[in-house]
């Protein structure tokens, strides 16, 4: 669950709203988030209880989101691990960039006659 993607956004956008939020909401606060991807992942948050679904009947209806105790709960440790990230974003974009050089330069395995190797 917690290696989706966007998973560890919409928790973190649904913690700090402090309260309800509409259904399109979190997809204004998650840059590239497409409306399918939210839904299918607002869905499955809600069927592990992280967060609840709301339906309110209105014309049209008006859908809310809001994080439970246990999403909660989880986001505590969430936040941790991307308070790490934002402290060691720089050594991991240089690592990336360092290894990706190196890449760049290997040089390629000689094929030889035959497909032998």
């Amino acid at each position: 669950m917690l290696a989706d993607n966007w998973v560890l956004l919409v928790l973190g956008t649904l913690r700090a709203a402090d309260g309800p939020v509409r259904f399109d909401e979190p997809r204004g606060r998650l840059d590239g988030i497409a409306q399918k991807m939210l839904t299918k992942t607002s869905r499955d948050l809600e069927r592990d209880r992280l967060v609840r679904r709301s339906v309110y009947p209105t014309v049209p209806p008006r859908v809310e989101h809001s994080i439970t105790e246990l999403g909660t709960d989880l986001s505590r440790i969430t936040h941790a691990m991307g308070a790490w990230v934002v402290d060691h974003q720089h050594e991991i974009t240089a690592a990336r960039a360092e290894f990706d050089a190196a890449q760049a330069i290997a040089p390629a395995p000689v094929a030889r006659p035959g497909g032998l190797r």
